[in-house]
């Protein structure tokens, strides 16, 4: 993305996105897990790995988060 999407809402953001994604065929179960994978990974590195803290500020269960993060083989939460 360019200068002209920092103008833009984060909908508008994820529309210029989601249509790229389209473009180039990404299947539907693929763009939907690496979202997740990149959500979970920005949310450990605000949160320094604390998965208490980032199953709060995501809104899942601690375990559910732990699920996650081992089905989509994250290996590090933390920015360090």
């Amino acid at each position: 993305m360019d200068r002209k999407s920092d103008s833009l809402n984060i909908h508008q953001k994820m529309e210029l996105l989601v249509a790229e994604m389209v473009d180039k065929g990404v299947r539907f179960r693929d763009a939907v897990k690496e979202f997740q994978k990149l959500y979970i990974e920005c949310a450990g590195r605000k949160f320094e790995g604390n998965k208490t803290k980032m199953s709060d500020a995501l809104g899942v269960h601690r375990n559910t988060l732990h699920n996650r993060v081992k089905s989509l083989k994250i290996k590090k939460l933390s920015g360090s």
